[in-house]
């Protein structure tokens, strides 16, 4: 039961473009046959739950500078158990920013990715399956850096090109540039 929820949104999405095709393959994968996939103790990998934080009203997405990973990435964290994913995102984007009135724009997967997590400290490396949702802000966009990041920042399109050129966040960039400029 505790996994179904996740099982029935994954069957409702629709990748489109190769490395999403075989990320999802790979999450339903492991969604099935791994009864601890929420479970950070899961030490080959687990379950990430991560919110494309978006400002309607200024065509603006909010990224971290990752602390452990050197990175900008979306905001995001690992479930603990948790089996609501999208909960997860929505609890992660008010912890790692400060913003408390944040709500989903969709209850349905924006994008999934399969990563790899670098060893640190006693936890060896292993695989991060993040689904991702696109949520939003209601008010105020003053956020607070969190002790995981070195930095937040609200940027355009455009600025994100001269923030990162990783694959997963340049696809998550042009979906949402869709779903601001719908067809």
């Amino acid at each position: 039961m505790h996994r179904q929820d996740l099982l029935n949104k994954l069957a409702r999405y629709t990748p489109d473009n190769p490395a999403e095709i075989d990320a999802h393959r790979r999450i339903i994968e492991f969604v099935e046959s791994t009864p601890d996939c929420f479970k950070r103790s899961h030490l080959p990998g687990h379950i990430t739950g991560s919110a494309w934080l978006i400002d309607e009203a200024h065509g603006r997405v909010l990224l971290t500078h990752h602390r452990k990973l050197d990175k900008w990435l979306q905001l995001g964290g690992h479930c603990d158990g948790d089996a609501d994913v999208l909960n997860v995102a929505l609890k992660e984007a008010v912890e790692e920013s400060g913003i408390n009135d944040i709500t989903p724009v969709s209850q349905d997967i924006f994008d999934l990715d399969v990563h790899p997590i670098p060893a640190r400290g006693d936890v060896p490396d292993h695989l991060h399956y993040d689904i991702r949702f696109l949520c939003r802000i209601n008010g105020d966009h003053t956020y607070l850096i969190s002790d995981e990041s070195h930095e937040l920042a609200w940027l355009r399109p455009d600025a994100i090109l001269d923030m990162t050129v990783g694959q997963s966040i340049l696809r998550m960039r042009e979906k949402w540039l869709r779903h601001m400029h719908p067809a």
